[in-house]
């Protein structure tokens, strides 16, 4: 959906998306529907997802998590880091930890969101969704784990 445009995107020093300095993207203004959350699917507008969601400014896509699996072994599980390519450029970031809520966020995303001045609202992904939509509008991104 979001591949072409996404690819495009600037990315600071780290690869890790846009700095907070650049201009917000242009959110499409359109809430997503969310009509089903379950242990290893999510139906985003009519499409179901089977791996783990990402939303910026109005678009969905999916998480690429290549760049964490390298601390998998740290956390028994691949965490979220701040190398992957995660949607900052926002003002809330909502993270979804999965349905029994067991997805490792590294210190270091901790610390980035914090240095970025982005707020963090960490949730079970089922309340992370019902969150996600009550406060959506242009200041809000998310990412979504959707198994464990």
């Amino acid at each position: 959906m979001l591949l072409a445009a996404y690819a495009a995107a600037p990315r600071d020093s780290d690869g890790n998306g846009t700095t907070p300095e650049e201009p917000a993207a242009v959110h499409t203004g359109k809430k997503p529907e969310i009509t089903d959350v379950r242990f290893g699917s999510i139906t985003v507008d009519g499409k179901v997802f089977v791996k783990d969601v990402v939303f910026e400014n109005g678009k969905v896509r999916e998480r690429k998590k290549g760049p964490s699996k390298a601390r998998r072994a740290e956390f028994g599980h691949t965490p979220l880091t701040e190398r992957e390519n995660i949607p900052w450029k926002c003002k809330t970031l909502v993270i979804g930890t999965g349905m029994q809520g067991r997805l490792p966020v590294a210190r270091e995303f901790k610390e980035e969101a914090e240095r970025r001045k982005v707020q963090l609202i960490l949730l079970k992904t089922p309340d992370a969704v019902k969150y996600f939509i009550e406060h959506y509008g242009p200041d809000i991104n998310a990412i979504l784990h959707i198994t464990c």
